[in-house]
């Protein structure tokens, strides 16, 4: 090797060890590491997929009418907002015939960007509430690890299958009806079954939104809480019952429209740093 290519390979070792050394660490590395809350008052900050949680609260691994799932995640933690609003719903889901609910993810202790899966869940006011036939709450930490979740589709979403029941309408209708709630997200099917299946008053399905892959559970979104003036509300749904919304999702399932001939390559995810976050986010991470 000559003495000019062994300078330049010399440079570029430097750079790339000082890269290295200063790269700042990603956002859901920092966030995922936090085993508890922050010791400060309860408050959302940024959006509900780009922000993070002060204050936050830990859903108790059981009660009468529940039990937290997956607990080695540690993801039971949420605004106290949407602890009471999980507490009250499984207590209604007990009065419709069930022994209760099961809770799937809420948001990590400190909320902020999670190490895996979800992109939302980040400010404590998302809630994932499995769509499972509940008839004991005395589940041990190891059947919670690995009891199964039970999908409710058919044909890839464009339909309920048998194991879907008017409970589940009931339950669904509960908490799109809750005032604490912003949205709530179910697969197409379920949508397009509840809006068949309501006779009643119909103002409540407008909350009840279609998503991808929210067979096994349903996610529920509360609205910004008071005194969490950093906390950004999705837009409110359009008017409407959104049952013809969900029909087109319907039909597109069963009926695929043609690719695009010249489809734009798909931008990968950017994965946030913590200067990607609110700046109160910062002293979230770094407080007590």
């Amino acid at each position: 090797m000559d003495l000019r290519t062994l300078g330049i390979a010399l440079i570029f070792s430097v750079c790339s060890s000082t890269f290295a050394a200063t790269a700042e660490p990603l956002a859901k590395t920092l966030f995922g590491a936090k085993r508890a809350a922050s010791q400060q008052t309860a408050k959302s900050h940024g959006s509900y997929s780009r922000g993070c949680a002060a204050g936050l609260v830990q859903l108790p691994e059981s009660g009468k009418t529940w039990q937290a799932m997956r607990l080695s995640r540690n993801r039971n933690w949420g605004h106290p907002e949407l602890i009471d609003f999980a507490k009250d719903l499984s207590r209604k889901a007990d009065k419709l015939g069930w022994a209760g609910l099961y809770f799937g993810d809420f948001s990590q202790p400190r909320g902020g960007p999670m190490l895996t899966g979800h992109r939302s869940h980040q400010i404590g006011l998302d809630a994932d509430v499995w769509l499972y036939p509940v008839s004991r709450v005395n589940l041990t930490k190891r059947q919670r690890e690995n009891i199964s979740a039970v999908s409710m589709r058919r044909a890839n979403g464009a339909y309920v299958n048998k194991n879907w029941t008017r409970t589940h309408h009931e339950i669904v209708k509960a908490a799109a009806k809750d005032k604490r709630v912003a949205r709530i997200f179910i697969f197409p099917g379920a949508k397009v079954q509840m809006c068949k299946d309501e006779r009643g008053n119909r103002d409540w399905l407008r909350k009840v939104r279609p998503w991808w892959g929210h067979h096994y559970h349903f996610h529920v979104r509360l609205k910004c809480q008071r005194g969490s003036s950093n906390c950004v509300n999705q837009a409110a749904p359009p008017p409407g019952d959104g049952c013809a919304d969900a029909q087109r999702w319907v039909n597109e399932i069963l009926n695929p429209p043609p690719p695009p001939k010249n489809p734009a390559p798909a931008k990968p995810r950017r994965e946030y740093v913590l200067a990607d976050l609110p700046q109160a986010c910062t002293g979230v991470l770094s407080s007590r």
